[in-house]
């Protein structure tokens, strides 16, 4: 046998992952029903891998009998190591008990470099106590090999789970733990103190969340090492609904790294947040504050410091903002690639021609919900945005079949175009077809099909 036959004789049950009483756990056999659809209480149970061989005559020659008939053992190891990479946590422990061999294959290292649960009614703290336990038999207390955790939707996710992590988990390098709610800073910042590599972090809807930062006796410790800096280069804070100007100043401060931030509702953040992001990031590339209602032309001014270092941007319904911030960023983030403005009405033709003669490499535009916006500024997009393929006019009413005639004659690469709820005819969609073959077209036109 190899070293792998060594490791100790107990594996997590698939009821770690499924209730005994659930769909995808009956009779003692797991079917194939995902995690997601489990109901009742999680059982952690630990179960001894299946003996080498059968004792009793015949039972044994009905198991020769199947052997002979699964193709599946004749694959080598690692072919069957790398079927079991696709496989799900919950499915990769059921596969633990089939037998002896699958047993050491499904414990490889290589395959518990990721763990990802979902469902609501899952105990996943104790499903992470367990696992972690089990993969830190090899080098005791520590989990070299798991470098991401997901375990979106898991409701039941405490601040117990993440105080496994982080204290199991140092290579960790990615942690989504988005609608979660009730995980609170000080799991957080334990995380992040106690994992120095994390580099990506989900945390959206997570509403108890208002800040990231390193714990005080982390700072104190780590202060000589990396000056209190966080490596966190993606943090995803959508509907942190509590998250103010101050927190956001303290997570600037910390995580100076960061290249990609969405605040997709945090209605409490302002102008003065995002002065305090441009002071310590300035290496950010996407950038999302959307239906912050309180983000102004001000903030645009700020952002607009980020300079061609800005690829996306997203200000979808920021009522505060017009062609006054739409000509910042126009004019220093020359080369924004995606620009989603739906339902800031204050932008006009003005706006649009300016973000297109100054971002000639504009790919993805939407100004949906903006009815200042006319087939005026359609033209200046398209003489001047040759490279356009994702286009939404969704509820522009000042739109005609005019404008998308002459966007459909100049930008040939379109592949998404949407105008529903606007007044264009069939003829002109049917111009938008012949010329871009490739584009999908969204719209509630009846006569078009």
């Amino acid at each position: 046998d190899s070293d792998l036959s060594m490791r100790t004789l107990s594996t997590p049950s698939p009821a770690l992952i499924f209730p005994p009483n659930s769909p995808g756990f009956q009779n003692g056999r797991g079917s194939s029903t995902s995690s997601s659809s489990v109901t009742g209480e999680t059982v952690a149970m630990v179960h001894s891998p299946p003996p080498t061989r059968l004792t009793h005559p015949l039972i044994r020659l009905a198991s020769k009998h199947q052997k002979e008939q699964a193709n599946i053992d004749r694959l080598p190891d690692q072919a069957m190591i790398q079927i079991f990479s696709f496989l799900p946590t919950n499915q990769l422990c059921r596969c633990a008990r089939v037998c002896r061999r699958w047993y050491n294959l499904a414990w490889d290292p290589r395959l518990w470099r990721t763990i990802r649960l979902t469902g609501e009614t899952i105990n996943v703290d104790r499903a992470l106590k367990v696992l972690t336990r089990r993969l830190c038999q090899d080098t005791p207390n520590v989990c070299l090999m798991l470098e991401t955790v997901i375990v979106s939707g898991c409701r039941r996710l405490t601040d117990r789970g993440l105080y496994t992590i982080a204290q199991c988990c140092p290579e960790l390098r990615r942690l989504e733990v988005s609608g979660c709610y009730n995980i609170s800073n000080e799991a957080v910042f334990d995380v992040v103190s106690l994992c120095p590599n994390l580099e990506h972090l989900d945390v959206s809807g997570c509403s108890k969340v208002t800040c990231i930062s390193l714990t005080r006796e982390a700072s104190i410790k780590l202060s000589p090492l990396h000056g209190k800096q966080i490596s966190i280069r993606y943090l995803d804070m959508t509907d942190c609904f509590v998250l103010e100007d101050e927190g956001l100043h303290t997570i600037a401060a910390h995580c100076t790294q960061l290249t990609h931030l969405y605040l997709r509702r945090c209605v409490r953040i302002t102008d003065e947040g995002l002065r305090y992001l441009m002071i310590y990031c300035t290496s950010i590339k996407e950038l999302s504050v959307s239906d912050c209602r309180f983000v102004s032309d001000f903030g645009m001014r700020e952002i607009a410091k980020l300079e061609s270092r800005l690829r996306y941007l997203s200000i979808a319904h920021c009522g505060r903002i017009t062609d006054v911030g739409i000509r910042y960023i126009a004019k220093y983030c020359s080369k924004l690639r995606y620009l989603n403005a739906r339902g800031c009405e204050g932008i006009t033709d003005h706006g649009v021609e300016y973000l297109a003669k100054n971002c000639t490499k504009l790919k993805s535009l939407d100004i949906g919900k903006c009815p200042l916006v006319s087939d005026t500024g359609l033209e200046f997009l398209a003489l001047n945005c040759f490279n356009l393929k994702r286009l939404s006019l969704k509820s522009c009413e000042s739109i005609t079949g005019q404008g998308l005639q002459i966007v459909a004659a100049n930008c040939f690469d379109l592949q998404m175009l949407n105008v529903q709820d606007c007044e264009v005819s069939v003829d002109a969609l049917r111009f938008v077809k012949r010329h871009c073959k490739r584009c999908i077209i969204e719209h509630t036109n009846p006569a078009f099909f």
